[in-house]
């Protein structure tokens, strides 16, 4: 049984983890250790994406053309949840890819 439980250890693949956001001048990027399945939407002007990932509740701020834009990580039941709003409507992209062994997911906005 004792073996069992180790190769079951071994073979089980690391729990995915959000590591930092960084802000950029048109977004956020955010690092993960690996990637992690995700769902992302803009609603009502607003991005909210669902990593199921663990990591800890953290907030920010980024400015898009002068003006404030702020985001927050809180932990939800499906995983983390990023949220990104501003006083106006926003739009934009994302898009991950693998770099030195982590996943990062590059956020592009820009004003509706």
């Amino acid at each position: 049984m004792m073996v069992g439980l180790m190769i079951g250890r071994l073979t089980a693949p690391d729990p995915t983890v959000l590591q930092q956001v960084e802000v950029t001048s048109d977004g956020l990027v955010v690092w993960f250790n690996n990637e992690p399945k995700s769902h992302g939407e803009f609603v009502d002007g607003s991005l909210a994406l669902l990593f199921e990932a663990e990591g800890k509740a953290q907030k920010g701020q980024l400015r898009l053309d002068d003006k404030n834009v702020n985001w927050r990580v809180r932990l939800s039941d499906g995983g983390l949840l990023l949220s990104v709003v501003a006083a106006r409507p926003l739009q934009g992209e994302w898009a991950g890819s693998e770099v030195n062994d982590r996943w990062r997911l590059e956020i592009h906005l820009r004003e509706q």
